[in-house]
């Protein structure tokens, strides 16, 4: 019998009898620093898809390198690569990472060093900016420092430039790695300052619940930004001053005693004319659920964990929200406790943010009349003389304010420049003059008396709510493409989620978070057959035990860890998503 032959391997084997490749484990080390660098110069001039066989582990001196993704061509995403300096090495003080919330700081120093000294190399990390998230960029685990690093292998069209490689991962990086990663050459008192400030402002946070407060705002704060696109302090900023009677003082790890304003729970009411700083102070407050770097000026602004910032939207999506407390009927009959459009004006998208952000736990909502549906916060008087309430499905939020927090315990603050009724069922009300703040409450319920308006509240109370089983299905799961654009939108798979209306979400990162944090509750099974709030109170519990791999364990490109109600607000907003049921 004639043998056949291939074209270059002599005679064929059956695949029975073909011998075995063998498999190279992938957490043993490929070689050191010097074999990558004899590498990466051989293969200087070969076709860009030579770089792909460097993936695996290489040993340093001082570090591991993990080549974890190789990008196809140039014009592909980064690669990816981690760097691990083991506890003995880094020799990381013990009381900087031994909690949860220091290891967390202690990494957000360590990334943002790293990335000064990458100024002038081709690798990059995502250190973040005004704010200190747990970012899988930078991770402590008992000493161990992993940072997540990006860099485009250098190539000269499509071909290897492997001396620019080598000279980026064999010289550089050693040198980087040095300098930012080891105690022994860090500024030490800088690290220590960022650590210790990121406890305080987190231990001042923890405070709020038992001082019956929702926010605090230190006396001596910086609230202005310098602009649209620079978060940092505005140079010549006023310093916040509290009023003489909302000023409390709070007992803190480091600063010890500090003194600011405390917001109570209940209704605030922020007023003052325009541009004197009424909006100001409410992003601040807006951002105090994150910590902040030192320097920023709002270290010590802080917001309780739940607070949630709500407007109008028009245009988004809704699905299968109760909107029953805002608006009663439509006169196209659809059910108002089971409300569902592609294409929600302001006041039914600003009830749903509501209702939504309610059903997710939020504790605190926060409120501004310039971004908020008019004919939802106010109708005065006159206009319900002239419009019957039966002719008029919407119920203002100014009459549902009150049951809100008496019947679910939700605290409003609220910016109002336009419209005194809200004087009628505020607690507490703050006059912002230029950026000096006032409590004017006891002028405001003097006018309140002695000028009524003469409207007649129109709600009876707030009823319970309705909570939603979301179909998990309908999530994109299928090898979806997670991408961030900027804070503005997350692409999953096929789907877009517009999120310019999720105004606390601080930077990308946390985008592409709560894109893997929905495929993974989706792949898990996490939605089926329970309420969206059960679902957000188990995820948070996980991430409070084991951090970023409660997100995804298994991407390598950066991610910073979300807070559930960005998740929540993110899903609503997911225009395949898909309600089986409603409950309550």
């Amino acid at each position: 019998m004639a043998q056949h032959y291939g074209g270059r391997g002599g005679p064929r084997r059956s695949s029975s009898t073909r011998a075995a490749t063998p498999q190279r484990d992938p957490d043993s080390p490929r070689g050191d620093g010097e074999r990558l660098r004899r590498e990466l110069r051989g293969m200087h001039g070969s076709g860009y898809g030579r770089y792909k066989p460097l993936t695996g582990i290489w040993r340093f001196d001082q570090f591991c390198l993990q080549i974890q993704r190789v990008q196809p061509d140039p014009y592909a995403p980064a690669s990816r690569v981690q760097v691990t300096v083991d506890a003995a090495t880094a020799a990381l003080p013990t009381h900087l990472w031994d909690t949860p919330v220091r290891a967390r700081a202690l990494a957000g120093y360590l990334a943002r060093a790293l990335h000064r000294e990458l100024a002038d190399s081709r690798l990059r990390v995502d250190a973040g900016g005004q704010e200190v998230l747990d970012r899988s960029s930078c991770q402590i685990h008992d000493g161990t420092v992993r940072v997540r690093l990006g860099i485009d292998l250098p190539g000269r069209g499509r071909s290897i430039d492997g001396h620019a490689a080598a000279h980026t991962l064999c010289d550089q990086l050693p040198d980087v790695v040095d300098a930012a990663l080891r105690w022994e050459v860090a500024d030490q008192a800088a690290a220590e300052e960022f650590v210790r400030t990121v406890v305080d402002t987190d231990a001042l946070r923890r405070a709020l619940p038992d001082l019956g407060l929702v926010a605090f705002v230190a006396d001596g704060a910086m609230l202005a930004r310098r602009s649209g696109v620079d978060d940092r302090a505005l140079p010549d900023g006023v310093p916040f001053a509290s009023p003489d009677s909302m000023r409390v003082s709070v007992d803190l790890p480091h600063r010890g005693r500090v003194t600011g304003m405390g917001v109570p729970e209940g209704i605030t009411l922020i007023v003052g004319g325009g541009f004197h700083g009424k909006s100001t102070l409410l992003r601040a407050l807006e951002h105090g659920v994150y910590d902040h770097v030192p320097g920023d000026g709002r270290e010590l602004v802080v917001a309780r964990d739940d607070a949630v910032k709500v407007r109008a939207e028009d245009g988004r999506r809704v699905h299968r929200v109760d909107v029953s407390p805002f608006v009663s009927h439509l006169p196209t009959g659809a059910d108002t406790r089971d409300f569902s459009t592609d294409n929600a004006s302001g006041s039914t998208s600003q009830a749903a943010a509501i209702t939504e952000a309610v059903e997710a736990g939020a504790g605190v909502l926060l409120v501004d009349e310039d971004t908020a549906a008019t004919n939802l916060m106010i109708r005065d008087a006159r206009m319900q003389a002239l419009v019957a309430k039966d002719a008029e499905p919407l119920t203002p939020f100014v009459d549902l304010i009150r049951p809100l927090h008496t019947t679910h315990a939700v605290s409003t603050v609220l910016v109002m420049g336009g419209s005194g009724d809200y004087m009628d069922v505020a607690d507490r009300v703050l006059m912002l003059d230029a950026y000096r703040a006032h409590d004017v409450t006891d002028r405001a319920r003097e006018l309140a008396r002695d000028r009524p308006t003469g409207r007649r509240s129109e709600a009876d109370g707030y009823p319970p709510l309705r909570h939603r089983v979301v179909h998990g299905r309908s999530i994109p799961t299928e090898r979806p493409k997670i991408r961030a654009r900027g804070t503005d939108a997350l692409t999953v798979g096929e789907s877009t989620i517009e999120l310019r209306g999720v105004e606390q979400i601080a930077d990308s990162s946390q985008v592409t978070g709560i894109g893997l944090a929905l495929v993974n509750l989706a792949r898990r099974g996490r939605f089926d057959r329970r309420v969206l709030a059960e679902v957000l109170r188990e995820w948070a519990a996980d991430v409070a035990e084991r951090g970023v791999a409660a997100v995804d364990e298994r991407f390598v490109g950066d991610f910073a860890v979300p807070r559930p109600l960005e998740v929540a607000a993110a899903l609503n907003r997911l225009r395949v998503l898909a309600v089986q049921d409603l409950r309550g």
